[in-house]
């Protein structure tokens, strides 16, 4: 690898992180100042700034409140923030290759350095940023940041395409997130009242308000990962000790949050009819894999399953304090539900294709 593809690859990394950190610390200022602040000086919205965002790469933090030091976690974190440092990650690398101009041997060799460059940078802040009451597990952010700036420069420049079975697989998902999405959109209009009532009582101020909607915004895809555990049964937690399912209902005080006024007030048993719509995708995923063999439908069911448990993971978490330990879906009971009732489908359609043909050939 030639010295011209490290150079411009550390620029554009550094410009990368520019990119979110320089708005983002903006911000924290601005918060800060508007606090009014007796105590604290100009590190702390600084400090603030990098764990947003490496909050926004899903970095779990481990937390101690004063004055006695109480343990805490933060890994409830929002998808939708993963979507700032994807972007801008792809288009800094996008402006590199445009700058290299085709000076390279393997494009695969240039996303390799600029992944890393990233992931080594990242590292670094994660683990100077941390401070007694909030540290980061910079351990594990070699890991986010290095998976994330890979993805992110896979999908510019000279695609490497998917596999047929994966790209099924994404395609299930797609549907399913899209009728999640819908159905959040249906859901807050008919709870409006309930949203504004909390937004109300909140008080945040114009700079609150404004962070408390790209919070809300940026939980929209938790908020749909939970909805879709829910209608397969399995529900949510929103809180150490809760669920939320259609015919569990355990709920105490919940996070004083706009998103939250969707949340089912008691047990809906009809909602179990969405375990149809799973099977449906079951239907659809023998269908569209059957056309191109056995073996395609069954690697792209356990796609669709790797799929269930990654995003199981991400929507599931710890929100501060052991009275939100358990937040989101349970990893386990959400990949359980999807498997069993996507593969009632598939291997229904799979049986019934098969039988036809069998008629056909007689």
């Amino acid at each position: 690898m030639n010295q011209r593809v490290l150079s411009v690859s550390l620029s554009h990394v550094i410009r990368t992180i520019a990119t979110l950190l320089l708005p983002i610390a903006f911000l924290s200022l601005i918060a800060w100042a508007t606090a009014g602040s007796a105590s604290g000086s100009t590190t702390d919205p600084i400090r603030g700034a990098t764990w947003i965002w490496m909050g926004l790469h899903h970095v779990p933090f481990q937390l101690a409140f004063p004055p006695a030091n109480i343990p805490g976690y933060l890994t409830y974190l929002p998808i939708g923030g993963v979507l700032l440092p994807f972007f801008a990650i792809r288009i800094s690398f996008n402006r590199a290759l445009e700058r290299l101009q085709g000076d390279y041997h393997d494009l695969n060799m240039v996303r390799l350095a600029f992944s890393l460059l990233y992931t080594v940078i990242f590292t670094f802040i994660a683990f100077v940023s941390a401070s007694a009451a909030i540290r980061p597990q910079w351990y594990l952010a070699p890991a986010f940041s290095f998976l994330l700036a890979l993805l992110a420069t896979i999908s510019t420049g000279s695609r490497v395409r998917p596999s047929r079975a994966l790209n099924i697989a994404l395609r299930i998902w797609a549907i399913m997130f899209g009728a999640a999405f819908i159905l959040l959109t249906l859901l807050l209009i008919l709870h409006f009242d309930t949203v504004k009532t909390i937004t109300v009582t909140l008080d945040a101020g114009f700079f609150g308000g404004l962070l408390l909607l790209i919070i809300n915004l940026l939980y929209l895809p938790n908020a749909a990962i939970a909805s879709l555990s829910y209608f397969a049964g399995t529900g949510f937690a929103v809180g150490t000790g809760t669920v939320v399912a259609p015919v569990w209902y355990q709920l105490g005080q919940i996070p004083a949050l706009p998103l939250l006024g969707i949340v089912p007030t008691g047990k809906i048993p009809w909602a179990l009819l969405g375990i149809l719509f799973f099977i449906g995708m079951g239907v659809l995923l023998a269908r569209l894999s059957l056309h191109y063999g056995l073996n395609t439908l069954i690697q792209s069911y356990i796609f669709t399953v790797a799929l269930a448990v990654l995003t199981g993971y991400l929507a599931s978490g710890s929100l501060l304090t052991a009275e939100m330990g358990a937040m989101g879906v349970s990893i386990w009971k959400f990949t359980l539900a999807v498997a069993l009732e996507i593969g009632i489908g598939a291997a229904a359609t799979t049986l019934l294709m098969n039988r036809q043909l069998q008629v056909k050939a007689r």
